[in-house]
């Protein structure tokens, strides 16, 4: 399978800069699996397609501010993007410009706030980074720290909280995971009072999730791995719901990959911490997830395979041919799907 055949044209002018003014007035495409049928919707109308008893499934992680603007002490300017915590105060970063960053480089953000030593160079070029400071990293960060849009977003973000999940908790996030974007507080509670279930995993997002496929054939892509945890409490609504024969539909495909990737081949899973580098794409067989509630992806991403692997190659690409002669809005502040 060519990566070539995950492409599509995508005028510039759909790229969503900025995040609608309410969350749950974005656009929502729905597809019918089985009648292969194409609904438009506002989100809202999401609450419609939920029956008593199915069970949401949605990454509760929070996006730090990773992307720091800081200076050497020879006093030339570096940009670091947070990926992953080693441990304690170490850190892999993205630093740029990356030539310049040897072993032993020190860097100094928000006026001395925040220091940092360069301990090593990882594997694809990224740097183990260890950082000092008095008083609480996060809080630091949230002073001096701006938060990790994407590449293809060239607005500045007005308000933090937009790139943020209203139900995000645990800290982790190199991006946000961008289908929950669209639920209120009050969507969220209208579907609890209709009997649907909520439950939650962790999943922290890398940057990997922007990275392009560069091989020329899906099965020869290495997957980032990325790091996930579910509780006890959570598994047992999921099995509950696949005791009792009613949906799991996932919010966003970093959800779906925590199920996927911890689910046995009856679809039930338990109580797990790890990392997944679970790689989706046509052929695969879903054991856990019914339904899937994503944006409009990248062309050649993964994330557009994944989607693929559930509803089908074609469906999908002509799914989105329709999303761009309708006009809808893409990417990470863009309009939803359910896959139902």
């Amino acid at each position: 399978m060519k990566v070539t055949e995950f492409d599509y044209d995508l005028p510039e002018e759909l790229i969503a800069q900025v995040p609608i003014k309410k969350r749950d007035e974005s656009r929502l495409m729905v597809l019918d699996r089985k009648n292969k049928t194409i609904e438009h919707k506002k989100f809202k109308d999401i609450i419609e397609y939920l029956e008593p008893g199915d069970v949401l499934v949605r990454n509760n992680t929070k996006v730090i501010p990773a992307r720091l603007y800081g200076n050497k002490e020879t006093g030339a300017k570096v940009e670091f993007l947070l990926l992953n915590n080693i441990e304690g105060d170490i850190w892999e970063c993205i630093v740029r410009p990356g030539n310049k960053l040897h072993i032993g480089a020190k860097v100094i953000f928000g006026d001395g706030l925040l220091k940092s030593e360069i301990l090593d160079t990882m594997e694809g070029g990224t740097r183990k980074v260890k950082f000092s400071y008095e008083g609480i990293f996060n809080e630091i960060l949230d002073k001096i720290g701006l938060m990790p849009l994407p590449p293809y977003i060239h607005e500045s973000l007005k308000d933090n909280d937009r790139y943020q999940t209203v139900y995000a908790k645990y800290e982790g996030s190199a991006a946000a995971p961008t289908a929950g974007l669209h639920f209120t507080d009050e969507l969220l509670k209208k579907l609890e009072e209709k009997g649907v279930i909520i439950a939650n995993v962790t999943l922290h997002v890398g940057i990997g999730t922007f990275r392009p496929v560069k091989e020329e054939n899906v099965e020869e892509h290495k997957m980032h791995t990325e790091h996930f945890y579910i509780k006890k409490e959570d598994a047992e609504k999921i099995n509950n719901a696949k005791t009792k024969g009613k949906r799991v539909i996932a919010v966003g495909t970093t959800s779906c990959r925590v199920l996927e990737t911890i689910a046995d081949e009856n679809g039930m899973v338990k109580e797990t911490e790890g990392d997944t580098g679970i790689y989706i794409y046509p052929g695969y067989k879903f054991k856990c997830l019914d339904g899937l509630i994503t944006n409009f992806h990248l062309p050649q991403s993964t994330l557009l395979m994944l989607v693929s692997a559930l509803a089908g190659k074609e469906y999908i690409m002509e799914a989105y041919k329709e999303a761009v002669k309708e006009k809808y809005r893409f990417f990470s502040f863009g309009d939803a799907m359910f896959i139902k």
